[in-house]
């Protein structure tokens, strides 16, 4: 792989330049923004997206709550198993950093002294958004252009081969899609149990949810408003 990266005929070799030559191109704060952006922020605004998307389903309630629920919480561990199964794939390939074997890059991040192939951050940011997009779909696409953005970010920063990115982005969603029917079959009786609980069903459904399913119908069992119940007296 790294004999492949050092090839000045290289069409990954060409992208990086290419890329990376924008920051050259840029001021200096606006790198910054860009260094800030996708060493933190990116990765930052994927998990509050996640967040977020925990307090819709969980404001909407409905039946799809639990098994929605269960997905949000198997977008991080997708993350974290996407990472430890990278830590053997950068042993064995023993890619170098860009800069290592290319001069003229604009680094903006230093002291990265690890591999290159694959990159962290796009793994990291994929798995969150396939996991998101298997709980909510809008949200869920909002995650995946984060995630491609990171990847651009990886590359513009000059740490990375863009086919780090791509490497990155595919292990992501891999393991995020590929182990998703084992995690769910785990996960979603866990939150279905935990929705049934008084302490903690908050978790899954908001008490308003929980009072009153998707269409607007008294759950069996809810507590009905004095109105409705001298209505039915009435009747």
């Amino acid at each position: 792989m790294a004999g492949l990266a050092a090839s000045g005929s290289n069409p990954d070799v060409e992208l990086l330049y290419d890329i990376n030559g924008l920051a050259k191109d840029a001021p200096h704060w606006f790198d910054r923004v860009m260094e800030f952006v996708g060493e933190y922020g990116i990765l930052l605004a994927t998990v509050l997206l996640v967040l977020w998307c925990w307090l819709s389903v969980r404001r909407r309630g409905g039946e799809e709550a639990a098994p929605s629920v269960a997905a949000l919480v198997w977008a991080p561990l997708a993350a974290g198993v996407a990472v430890l199964i990278n830590v053997p794939i950068r042993g064995f390939v023993e890619r170098p950093r860009p800069f290592v074997d290319h001069d003229g890059l604009e680094v903006l991040v230093s002291g990265k002294t690890d591999f290159s192939f694959v990159s962290d951050h796009a793994t990291i940011t994929m798995a969150l958004a396939v996991g998101l997009f298997l709980a909510h779909r809008k949200f869920g696409v909002v995650g995946i252009l984060l995630a491609l953005f990171e990847g651009f970010c990886r590359v513009y920063m000059g740490v990375h081969y863009p086919t780090d990115v791509l490497g990155g982005l595919a292990l992501g969603t891999a393991v995020a899609l590929l182990l998703s029917p084992l995690a769910m079959a785990l996960l979603t009786p866990l939150t279905k149990a935990i929705e049934r609980s008084p302490r903690a069903g908050w978790l899954i459904r908001s008490r308003k949810a929980a009072a009153y399913d998707g269409q607007g119908a008294v759950v069996p069992g809810a507590r009905r408003e004095a109105g409705a119940e001298e209505r039915d007296l009435a009747a």
